[in-house]
């Protein structure tokens, strides 16, 4: 009975994929479409979208595109392919603005970009992108099923910004042009009062502050030093506990002691 069963199995197996290959063959569109939508509704999205790309030039205009369009781009949504996803969510909501499907291709364009978005250290513009998507989608349905999980992929992507334009500070002070890293730290706290990052921005301004006094040349060591202590005090008054006091202390000494020098 089990060789029975899987004897079946088997036939039936190559039959699909015979009747599959035919109409990869076929003239006919009709028949394409037909067995696209069957590939689509088992989940064989790879096999579907060979299908899809060879009739959807045929099917514009008709009016079993739309169904067409929104299997395709769901296809390429499933198998990843989120630069040609994102452009066919878009497209479908272009062209079908009345289509009960259109809020969720409109949704699902945008998260193919937040899905392109890299690792912070690289290159943001599609996460700029994937953020201006998001909230354009936000504004047009403040009360789509989809809200939470848009302001939850926008609150993520924005962090990443926070985290690359700190690290881009950062740098600054870590390859010792601390002039730069000031300005820096100072544009990143203003860009980002709510960052989670600020009480690190707030040391790291005041550890270039330092590095630039104490290395100044006499005529200006007297208004960096002074520069420094209110970058010191910034950082104290964010946050009297911070991670840094023993280390921003010790600091603070040296600038006061040289500070003595100028009093005299």
């Amino acid at each position: 009975m089990k060789k029975f069963l899987a004897l079946i199995t088997i036939v039936v197996f190559f039959a699909s994929c015979s009747e599959y290959q035919k109409a990869l063959k076929s003239e006919d569109i009709a028949v394409k479409f037909t067995m696209a939508t069957k590939m689509y509704e088992a989940n064989k999205h790879n096999k579907a979208i060979r299908l899809f790309e060879q009739i959807a030039p045929s099917y514009k205009g008709k009016p079993q595109a739309e169904r067409l369009f929104y299997m395709y781009s769901q296809s390429l949504y499933k198998t990843n392919q989120f630069y040609l996803a994102g452009y066919q969510f878009e497209s479908f909501s272009a062209g079908y603005p009345k289509s009960e499907k259109v809020e969720e291709a409109l949704f699902l364009g945008a998260k193919c970009f937040s899905k392109l978005s890299p690792v912070y250290s690289l290159d943001q513009v599609d996460t700029y992108k994937a953020i201006d998507k998001l909230q354009n989608f936000i504004d047009v349905y403040p009360n789509s099923a989809y809200l939470a999980e848009a302001n939850s992929m926008v609150k993520v992507l924005r962090e990443k910004l926070e985290k690359k334009a700190f690290e881009n500070a950062k740098q600054y002070n870590t390859i010792s042009d601390y002039k730069a890293a000031m300005v820096a730290f100072d544009n990143f706290i203003i860009n980002y009062p709510g960052t989670p990052f600020k009480e690190k921005a707030l040391f790291y301004k005041f550890d270039s502050a330092y590095n630039l006094a104490i290395n100044s040349v006499s005529s200006k060591m007297e208004e960096r030093l002074n520069a420094a202590v209110a970058a010191y005090q910034s950082l104290i008054k964010f946050k009297p506990d911070t991670e840094y006091k023993a280390k921003a202390d010790e600091m603070l000494a040296r600038i006061e002691n040289d500070l003595k020098q100028f009093s005299k």
